[in-house]
């Protein structure tokens, strides 16, 4: 699935994977995120992903122009998740939408685990 944009040069088409790696690198910028999950269907067990796979923790939707993402992070021990979240959205929203020139409708979190940071 892939978003469009006209302009008067023609059509533009963004790929959700391009949408994912951009959101994943903006999301792991914010304080208390301490990385993307990938979550194994097969066993449950949560792996902490590498940067060159951020895009694996999260799922971008495109309808009509509009974004639908959802995340499954790792956050640090000790910050609040709701503190993280807003953050997390906020910037995100803001980083995605200047970048596709489409707009973010929804964003999901999904805490998948906490881990100590030293």
């Amino acid at each position: 699935m892939k978003g469009r944009i006209n302009n008067k040069m023609g059509e533009i088409r963004i790929s959700s994977d391009v949408i994912a790696l951009y959101a994943g690198t903006a999301a792991v910028e914010c304080f208390g995120i301490v990385g993307m999950a990938a979550v194994s269907m097969k066993d449950g067990l949560v792996k902490l992903l590498k940067r060159e796979s951020l895009a694996r923790g999260i799922h971008v939707q495109i309808e009509d122009n509009h974004i639908g993402l959802e995340f499954h992070v790792i956050v640090a021990y000790g910050v609040s998740i709701c503190a993280v979240a807003d953050n997390l959205i906020a910037n995100v929203k803001y980083k995605v939408e200047e970048f596709t020139g489409m707009e973010v409708d929804k964003i999901n979190i999904y805490v998948e685990g906490v881990r100590v940071i030293d």
